[in-house]
């Protein structure tokens, strides 16, 4: 696999190496080892899956906060999605910034997101399907999210939103979100 470091400090695009013959190809998606190697967390409690029918839908910001914030290792596995996270940590050199990759079921990327990072997505196609590996496990008390449309955030979505649900779409602004946690 290769870890390819991204602007936003301790986030990775991981590209895995595809070992190709007559019949397809062969690709480790995950080991212990690398990515105890690289610094980066390996633990891996549960794994989901999101299956969206339709394309443009949007999926987040979505974190968990405390005891239960989470590593998260994402790879779309039919179809394809423009993810985004968001760095949350307040002490962060990239702290309020966002990147974004463009994970397909052809491209084979995963995006390595480190706790305290907001997570969302919107699908380029119909019927994609999205793997989430966690860190942690989803603990709904300690789940937050922030708005997708957030001005101070100005994420640049590509496509305009198909299908979102309505926790989402009334998620705090990041602002807002802040003043309430330093209460």
């Amino acid at each position: 696999m290769k870890f390819i470091e991204t602007m936003l400090q301790d986030a990775y695009l991981i590209v895995p190496d595809l070992l190709e013959d007559e019949r397809g190809f062969f690709a480790r998606t995950f080991c212990r080892r690398e990515f105890e190697e690289k610094g980066l967390n390996p633990d891996i409690v549960q794994c989901n899956i999101s299956f969206n029918k339709k394309k443009g839908t949007l999926r987040g910001l979505h974190y968990q906060i405390g005891d239960h914030g989470e590593v998260k290792l994402i790879r779309c596995a039919a179809g394809a999605i423009y993810d985004v996270i968001v760095d949350l940590r307040a002490e962060s050199p990239t702290f309020r910034q966002w990147i974004s990759a463009e994970l397909t079921a052809e491209n084979h990327r995963m995006l390595y997101i480190p706790e305290r990072f907001a997570h969302g997505f919107q699908t380029l196609s119909d019927n994609t399907e999205v793997v989430y590996h966690h860190s942690a496990y989803y603990s709904p008390e300690n789940e937050r999210g922030l708005r997708f449309d957030d001005s101070s955030l100005d994420i640049a979505w590509p496509l305009p939103v198909a299908v979102i649900s309505n926790r989402d779409q009334n998620h705090p602004l990041m602002d807002d979100h802040f003043r309430e946690i330093k209460r």
